[in-house]
């Protein structure tokens, strides 16, 4: 299957329009999308903690006074690159926020791709 072009834009939500996506190949609300910190012209998307303020929009302080993420938007670091991790059914849950994250990655044309096609265990 050959890229959907729109995944370059960052509005990867909408890959169910395009059958001939990449995307197309799992079920919309199985798996992850992931916003890596890298620009379509391979610059590195600044601040630094940009991830961390991004995945914060879904966390909560604990009990122990700690930040704790949720299993929907978490982010993380691949290869050396910081990236944000979003759940598919975070799409279902609460499109508002899913389309928060990927209107964010669209606008600053962040790198949009799959992540794992099964949901974490």
């Amino acid at each position: 299957m050959r890229q959907c072009g729109i995944i370059a834009r960052g509005l990867c939500y909408t890959f169910a329009n395009n059958p001939n996506c990449v995307h197309a190949m799992s079920e919309q609300s199985v798996g992850e999308v992931v916003i890596r910190g890298v620009t379509s012209q391979g610059r590195t998307f600044r601040p630094s903690d940009w991830a961390d303020r991004l995945a914060s929009i879904l966390s909560h302080v604990g009990e122990d006074n700690r930040l704790n993420y949720s299993t929907q938007v978490c982010p993380v670091t691949r290869a050396g690159i910081r990236c944000v991790v979003i759940n598919k059914d975070l799409e279902q849950k609460d499109s508002r926020v899913y389309k928060f994250l990927m209107d964010f990655a669209g606008e600053n044309d962040l790198e949009v791709i799959p992540g794992r096609l099964a949901a974490r265990a």
